[in-house]
């Protein structure tokens, strides 16, 4: 059983990421640069064991979220997290908080050379999520709304898209990164999770409301992760 717990946490926007800044001091975090993108790190002790949390504010979308992936597991990282505001696409209502059991991102298309939407030649498309993380989450958790989290390099904000994405994938919500972290944990063999907080529908009038949840910087889901990590210690399951 290991005595350090290695925690990666991917967050994309500059309003997701302003409230753990305003913990720095708090937390006694360092800053820990990916390349150019700001991170920081700092940790918890408790009973001879230590948890290392490494942040990194990756930038909007798929790439700069695989990119901050990459890096955190070439660091060891041995459970990598990530956060942010997400549109709402069935069963899920503005301000509840998600977490996805499976990953897809929506907007890869080969549909010209036969291939099914988002299907990958020779290789996954659907990720899973870590049942043993999902769990212990869920139980920190447990009013955690679970579902399918589709992603792309797209704001969603219009009801024909919304529907397909429902109908196509059994979408709870979407977003612009948890794909594609998932594409490199699931490559990399490292447990993750994305945990998202609904900010609008995904239809027409998305971005009004997303831009008014997101200028907020409200530090609900900063707050949830750390409180969550800290936590960890009591799960063996994250230790073996």
């Amino acid at each position: 059983m290991k005595d350090v717990l290695k925690v990666g946490y991917v967050v994309a926007d500059e309003d997701e990421y302003a409230p753990l800044r305003n913990k720095v001091d708090a937390l006694s975090a360092k800053r820990s640069d990916f390349y150019t993108r700001e991170g920081h790190v700092f940790s918890f002790e408790k009973d001879g064991k230590t948890i290392e949390v490494h942040s990194i504010l990756c930038g909007i979308g798929m790439v700069n979220a695989a990119a901050a992936a990459t890096f955190l597991a070439g660091e060891g990282a041995n459970i990598i997290l990530c956060s942010g505001l997400s549109g709402g696409i069935s069963g899920i209502k503005r301000g509840e908080l998600t977490i996805g059991t499976e990953y897809i991102e929506h907007d890869f298309d080969l549909t010209p050379l036969g291939y099914e939407m988002c299907k990958k030649p020779l290789q996954k498309y659907v990720y899973k999520a870590d049942e043993a993380l999902l769990d212990v989450l869920c139980s920190i958790y447990p009013d955690l709304k679970r579902g399918v989290i589709v992603s792309g390099d797209c704001f969603v904000g219009d009801n024909n898209k919304k529907e397909f994405l429902k109908n196509t994938f059994g979408a709870m919500s979407c977003d612009m990164e948890s794909a594609a972290v998932a594409y490199v944990c699931d490559l990399a063999g490292i447990p993750f999770a994305a945990i998202r907080r609904i900010s609008d529908d995904a239809g027409n009038d998305a971005a009004d409301s997303y831009t008014d949840m997101n200028n907020l910087r409200e530090d609900v889901l900063i707050d949830l992760l750390i409180e969550a990590v800290e936590k960890f210690f009591n799960y063996n399951i994250l230790w073996n």
